[in-house]
């Protein structure tokens, strides 16, 4: 397989769909990246956790009908294309 373009995106594509995919009450309360977890007080600096929480909620809820969007173009274009 070349390195190319298609597979730069295709990349960034599984990985949006990896942080798209995890659950908050499954996966990262487990590791104690829960709801609760990462909520600091007002006027506080956000930590690097809780800017990666808000990062992941974030993708969730904006990337959900895109990621649909471009997941079914890429399926496409590999039956087409192989």
């Amino acid at each position: 397989m070349a390195f190319t373009l298609y597979s730069l995106i295709q990349t960034a594509i599984l990985c949006t769909n990896a942080v798209a995919v995890l659950h908050e009450e499954r996966f990262l309360s487990k590791i104690g990246w829960g709801v609760e977890h990462g909520v600091g007080g007002f006027g506080d600096d956000p930590g690097v956790k809780a800017q990666v929480l808000n990062l992941i909620r974030s993708v969730r809820t904006v990337m959900r009908v895109p990621l649909i969007i471009v997941n079914t173009a890429c399926i496409v274009l590999l039956l087409l294309f192989g």
